[in-house]
Formats: structure tokens, sequence, C-alpha cells
């Protein structure tokens, strides 16, 4: 399942990176309707499209309950599947419920790769940009995304670890650093780390979104 909007010089790398890692794929894209021509690009790229206006949490939702495979894999339009993805979410099925990637970045952040890394593993914190993959009966078991504005794919993952585990397989994707880039790497991360933080300390995300620039 891959969110969109106005995502048309993104998406279509991503779905042929997802064709490419895993077998036989169903490639789902929702777009919350996009002026350019992001629906046309993930079309002509073999996926099925579908339109769900409102948040990345409504998008992720309706993808889910389109689909018809048993494993579900929420993608981001800027975010590439790595060679041996799907070996790696097999044998990451074996282990827990649901399961995600490391993170690498288009144009390297070693230090940034290592932290966010080490996080995974050893807390278990993901984001939507590590390719969140879960069991469908996990996916429901916990009643899917809840409908927040923001951190809405942590707040999965920890439901997913809490029921039934959660596995970091050794791959990484490789994710879009464009907004370090147009926004500026250190108010970046500095924004993010805050607004982590907040979340940690039980601010309500929808006080966050209003630190956060819109986004699908």
């Amino acid at each position: 399942m891959i969110p969109t909007l106005d995502e048309a010089a993104t998406v279509a790398g991503a779905i042929a990176a997802a064709r490419a890692a895993l077998p036989d794929p169903e490639v789902i894209v929702v777009d919350a309707g996009s002026g350019d021509g992001t629906a046309e690009a993930a079309a002509a790229a073999g996926a099925r499209v579908l339109l769900a206006p409102g948040s990345r949490a409504t998008a992720m939702n309706a993808g889910a309950a389109a689909a018809t495979g048993d494993v579900l894999v929420f993608l981001h339009a800027d975010t590439h599947l790595p060679a041996g993805a799907g070996a790696a979410i097999c044998a990451a099925r074996g282990q827990a419920g649901a399961g995600a990637f490391r993170i690498g970045f288009d144009r390297p952040r070693p230090i940034l790769e290592r932290v966010v890394n080490a996080r995974s593993r050893l807390l278990k914190i993901v984001y939507g940009d590590q390719a969140l993959f879960t069991s469908r009966a996990a996916f429901q078991r916990v009643g899917g995304y809840r409908p927040l504005p923001i951190m809405e794919d942590r707040d999965l993952a920890t439901r997913l670890r809490r029921s039934g585990g959660l596995a970091i397989v050794p791959l990484a994707v490789t994710t879009s650093a464009r907004r370090h880039r147009s926004d500026g790497h250190v108010w970046v991360l500095a924004r993010n780390w805050l607004i982590q933080l907040l979340y940690t300390l039980r601010v309500p995300p929808e006080r966050l979104a209003r630190l956060y620039p819109p986004t699908r």
C-alpha cells in the first residue's frame, strides 16, 4: 500500500522497486486527489489505484481493506524496498507478527542512519519510512491505523509490537532525504526529534501536527 498526494515524480520508482523486491506483489496506490498526474503515473507503472481523500491513516486503512493478500506492506512513495525484501519479510514472520526495515537515505546520512537503526533494533520504535509490514491477522487484531493526523505509523507499530512482536529485518530501505534538502538538515532533525519527544510525553497528535508540514 502506497499513500500518495502529488507524488508523480516518485511513485513509479517506488512501485518498480516493490515489484522487483517482492514475489508477485499486489501494489495498491491510494491517492488523495493529486493534481500532478500521480494516479496516472501509478497506473502506468502497474499499480491498482484507489481514491481516498483525507489523512495517510485513512489511505492505508483503505488500501488494506482492498488488498487480497495475507501480508500487508505499507510503503511511502519516496521509499524503495531493497532486493531480497520478500525473503526477509518471510523470515521475520517466523519471529513476530509484524516488522520493519532498517533505514538508509538516497543521500547517505551515516550518523542519522546509525541512530535510527539503533533505536529500531533496541527499542523497537519505527516509523512509516521504514516500510512497516504485518500479517493481515495482526493488523485486524489491533484495529488497523487510528485516525491520527501524525504519528499514526509509530502508534500502529507500538500496538503491533505489544500484540505479537515486531521484528527489524537486517536489510535497509532507501528513502528520500528531500525534506532534509528542502527544509534544512539541522532544522528537520530538530523538529522531528522534538515531535517524537513530545509524543513520548503524551502530547496529543492533533497538537503535534501543527509542527509538521502537511504530508501524505
